[in-house]
């Protein structure tokens, strides 16, 4: 379908991981290992500006419910302002064994609240 992949993994200051990025980058580069069309970054902007400046012309993102459906398509419209040269994103569903799983799902934790009771 694509003669390159890039897996572009976004760094949110905000949300605390389980793993650490650096143990996350290195899981899906054992995973895409032996995959030369493959590779693996991270970027620290929007989406899209990563995009711009890489040449990618297609996204591809996942989606696991009606929720994620709408919040992509507003970040789809965004992109069409900010970007029309990239094509609008292929949404690809998740199978329903992983729909549940979310980022903060799998943390177990939640960061603390900066509202005092």
């Amino acid at each position: 379908m694509f003669d390159e992949v890039v897996v572009a993994v976004g760094i949110n200051q905000d949300k605390r991981g389980f793993l650490s990025n650096g143990k996350r980058l290195e899981i899906i580069r054992q995973a895409i290992a032996g995959m030369d069309n493959v590779r693996v970054i991270e970027y620290d902007n929007l989406t899209i500006d990563t995009c711009k400046s890489l040449g990618i012309k297609h996204i591809v993102r996942g989606v696991r419910n009606m929720l994620d459906f709408e919040t992509e398509r507003s970040i789809a419209d965004a992109n069409r302002r900010l970007a029309p040269e990239i094509l609008p994103p292929r949404n690809s569903l998740t199978s329903p064994p992983q729909r549940c799983v979310t980022s903060s799902s799998t943390t177990g934790t939640r960061a603390p609240s900066s509202r005092t009771m």
